[in-house]
């Protein structure tokens, strides 16, 4: 797998017109299972193709039961230097319930360890309204992040997916389907108790403490062209979006063949996009942060959609739930619970 990765860099080396990479991510699997050589490849493939600029935010998503002293080690000596890790509670209830391979006290001991290991640099995942996470366990998790003064923190709602073990279980009854009003409180809360310990919600699922953003995700936010690499990998470049077919085996199979290159093009689909989905990723993705949308930026990209979209967002701004502020339209806390609703009632 680190030798198709490694060709696929090599084939995609000129998809991205800036070369200077600002955030690297290592995520969408289980990257903390690379062992320092593995890593160390990755990044030399990196390194012949692309700068990454001084200063970089480069991220490496880790399960917490990964995370043991030697391992962190050998991060250290990588150039990652931001963790984020996949905890997503500190009860046993929750863990067992979610099927998470670590415990609740792997989920202590990890941030503990990163931290003496030199990496101050970390972001938290945590899931609230699961049928096993109570108000009160929700308030623990939420309470231990804020006393270790993790810089990062993105919450999510547990979702049911299709196909899945917990749709199964709902389905037949042998699991209570998401509670909505236990979702609605714990987000309230959540939104409440991160801004009295100094987070800011700059995004509708994440929080920073002085100003520690998300570089990487931030600029999916802000419609900025990435690159991704590998199975299932999406890639942006500002007019299509790019991805690999989620197949481990012929992904490999394909880059390592010796006409990777020709191969290479049966693992991928491309969809252009039209002016009104791409104002209308732009209002989606915008409306979430706390950066809002600007009307100077749809004046001038997407001007067919001027008029419509000030037309709109006047209902939003009587009732409260979206500001007007030097140009620029957010949500306000009230208009946060609704994101996706106000988001596609402003559709082109």
């Amino acid at each position: 797998m680190i030798q198709a990765i490694v060709k696929e860099l090599d084939l995609r080396q000129d998809y991205l017109s800036d070369k200077n990479l600002s955030s690297v991510y290592f995520g969408g699997g289980t990257p903390s299972l690379l062992d320092e050589a593995e890593l160390n490849a990755l990044f030399e493939a990196i390194h012949r193709h692309f700068h990454i600029l001084p200063g970089a935010e480069i991220t490496l998503e880790a399960n917490p039961d990964d995370l043991n002293p030697e391992k962190l080690q050998a991060l250290r000596r990588s150039p990652v230097n931001r963790l984020s890790i996949g905890i997503q509670s500190f009860s046993d209830e929750d863990l067992r319930f979610m099927n998470r391979a670590h415990n609740a006290q792997e989920a202590l001991k990890c941030l503990d360890l990163a931290r003496e290991a030199g990496f101050d640099d970390l972001s938290v995942d945590l899931i609230y309204a699961a049928p096993s996470t109570s108000n009160e366990q929700w308030k623990k998790n939420l309470q231990i992040v804020f006393d270790r003064a993790i810089p990062h923190l993105s919450c999510y709602c547990l979702t049911v997916e299709a196909g899945t073990a917990l749709h199964h279980f709902i389905k037949k009854g042998s699991a209570p389907p998401v509670d909505e009003e236990k979702a609605v409180w714990q987000l309230e809360y959540l939104m409440e108790a991160s801004e009295q310990a100094g987070y800011e919600q700059y995004e509708i699922s994440n929080f920073a403490r002085q100003q520690r953003y998300a570089r990487h995700n931030t600029a999916y936010w802000q419609n900025k062209p990435y690159l991704g690499i590998g199975p299932s990998a999406h890639s942006y470049n500002g007019h299509s979006r790019q991805w690999n077919k989620a197949n481990n085996a012929h992904y490999r199979k394909a880059l390592l063949a010796d006409n990777a290159a020709e191969q290479y093009l049966q693992l991928i689909e491309v969809e252009q996009l039209t002016d009104g989905q791409r104002y209308n990723e732009y209002i989606m993705t915008g409306l979430r942060t706390m950066w809002g949308v600007s009307l100077e930026t749809i004046q001038q990209q997407f001007p067919d959609f001027e008029i419509s979209f000030l037309e709109k967002m006047q209902a939003y701004l009587l009732s409260g739930e979206a500001v007007a502020q030097d140009g620029r339209y957010r949500l306000s806390k009230k208009g946060r619970f609704l994101a996706d609703h106000i988001a596609m009632e402003l559709f082109g």
